[in-house]
């Protein structure tokens, strides 16, 4: 699309400011993918991508602006934030399944989560308006048990009786680097309901622009089939370019457990294609929400996504 001629001049390629959740990782290796290898630039795209961390708020930045699209990490946020007056909607779900664990020492035996009732438990602030409620709800947690968790795994490591919150493709291969055992319990295979890395737009970008959006989200599973299936290591070069103390084998790793428990490619992304989203599922999360006591009188979850640029099965075959 971008070597197309028109009036003997290149067209120009439109600019998209596209934000990540995180620092620079393998868990945003499709995007980084399609970056390296070119996929957005054939899509008539030039994608700054602009990576997150601790201190970051992503809804805010597309809202005023200073983003174009951004990943969210729960597609709670959404709804909470339409409902706030923030006009964020999720446009994709490149996650599948919400790859967040807690994780304990196996020398500490328990056997699911219910065993970790009453235990403290390392969590992030984010952890209150997402899965800290279901656990609530679903297994009978407390408040009390939270203790603030600060992306260290120093804590964690130092004692054998720690339970931490993380990504099941990240922290439990990062202490096993030290010496570790982690047991991992992934909330997604425990009832948890949730869709993650939500590409979020808004809502005046969806109606003016929506071809860009398109071609963005086109590009973007472009890169993650070829990320998941292909060689990596041209995004791999440039995750460490954005972010140098991201070691190579804690993202081969990384990519290896992506795959493993089908957090990009799984359930309708079979026959709808990545980045699928249904009225199903996301009824099936409001609903998790009102159970657990999230979702407010005048909450309305199909004002929170569309589902205009996803399930056409691009890239299924």
């Amino acid at each position: 699309m971008a070597a197309g001629l028109f009036g003997g001049e290149a067209q120009a390629l439109d600019k998209v400011k596209f934000g990540t959740d995180w620092i620079a990782e393998a868990e945003h290796g499709g995007f980084y993918q399609a970056k390296a290898l070119g996929i957005y630039e054939k899509y008539g795209l030039d994608v700054e991508i602009v990576p997150g961390g601790p201190q970051v708020n992503n809804p805010q930045l597309v809202a005023t602006g200073a983003l174009d699209l951004a990943s969210l990490s729960s597609a709670y946020l959404p709804i909470i934030y339409t409902k706030e007056g923030i006009p964020v909607i999720g446009v994709a779900a490149f996650y599948q399944k919400n790859p967040t664990i807690l994780m304990a020492h196996k020398e500490a035996g328990f056997k699911s989560l219910a065993d970790m009732k009453g235990k403290p438990i390392m969590v992030s602030s984010y952890a209150q308006d997402s899965y800290w409620p279901w656990l609530r709800t679903k297994f009978g947690f407390t408040d009390d048990q939270m203790r603030p968790y600060t992306f260290n795994q120093g804590p964690f490591l130092a004692d054998k009786s720690a339970i931490e919150q993380g990504y099941v493709s990240s922290e439990p291969y990062t202490v096993e680097l030290e010496g570790a055992h982690p047991q991992v319990f992934l909330l997604a295979d425990n009832g948890f309901n949730d869709y993650a890395s939500i590409l979020s737009a808004r809502k005046d970008m969806i109606e003016k622009k929506p071809d860009v959006i398109e071609r963005f989200i086109k590009a973007s599973i472009e890169g993650w089939i070829s990320f998941l299936t292909q060689d990596p290591s041209k995004a791999y070069a440039l995750i460490q370019k954005d972010n140098p103390d991201m070691k190579l084998e804690v993202m081969k790793r990384a990519r290896e457990l992506m795959i493993q428990y089908g957090i990009v490619d799984s359930g309708d992304t079979k026959k709808l294609g990545i980045g699928a989203m249904t009225d199903e599922k996301w009824a099936a999360i409001f609903k998790q929400m009102q159970a657990s006591g999230l979702a407010k009188e005048g909450m309305d979850p199909k004002s929170a996504y569309t589902l205009q640029f996803v399930n056409k099965g691009f890239g299924v075959k």
